[in-house]
């Protein structure tokens, strides 16, 4: 059984969810209250002292980075077509996974952390320079999926799992890009049962 420390509003985790959902692996979550510090909570950081959600432990395993979670699960499990074998189906996968936390990650934080979650203490200046990313983000994002169903071919991976899981988050702010390959995609990646049941309720 592995156990998931996660917090419904956390993109990272959620993404670990539609994965484990999608695969059909037996999980426990375990609830980190971001919203009241848990995350910097002495018990947490005994488990990740990183202080970030989410954290996968498999026995005597234990991971803090959503993307080696959700690459371990696939090597343990043997989700071949959520983490193709195929050197260049591979690359792609790769290739989105990192852009995703790299580049889109951190503009997707400060739209949605100081737009939602922190209110009218949100930092405008930080809103401004994501807002202005995401005009470069999202035109290479729509121009990847010119002429794909998916981020790496004809059907969903991990990648699309990871980058999905951070345009749902930009729906909290209302600021999901308007291009017709995206929006065409995330519907795709919307319609997964995964991808739905990871997603917070009141969503």
């Amino acid at each position: 059984m592995h156990t998931l420390y996660h917090y419904p509003y956390s993109q990272h985790a959620r993404r670990v969810v539609s994965l484990l959902e999608e695969a059909g692996i037996d999980y426990e979550l375990r609830h980190v209250a971001m919203d009241k510090g848990e995350f910097m909570s002495p018990e947490y950081m005994a488990i990740n002292p990183n202080h970030q959600i989410p954290t996968l432990i498999d026995g005597e395993v234990k991971i803090h980075e959503s993307n080696a979670i959700l690459r371990y699960l696939c090597l343990k499990h043997g989700l071949t077509d959520w983490y193709p074998e195929d050197l260049v189906t591979r690359a792609l996968v790769e290739q989105w996974l990192d852009w995703g936390q790299c580049r889109l990650s951190p503009a997707v934080v400060d739209i949605v952390l100081n737009k939602v979650f922190m209110g009218p203490e949100g930092d405008k200046d930080a809103i401004n320079q994501g807002e202005e990313k995401m005009v470069e983000l999202s035109a290479i994002l729509d121009d990847g999926l010119r002429s794909r169903e998916f981020l790496a071919g004809d059907r969903p991976t991990i990648a699309d799992l990871a980058v999905g899981a951070n345009i749902f988050h930009l729906g909290l702010a209302d600021a999901i890009p308007a291009q017709t390959n995206i929006q065409n995609w995330f519907d795709r990646i919307s319609a997964l049962e995964g991808f739905r049941k990871s997603l917070p309720e009141a969503a």
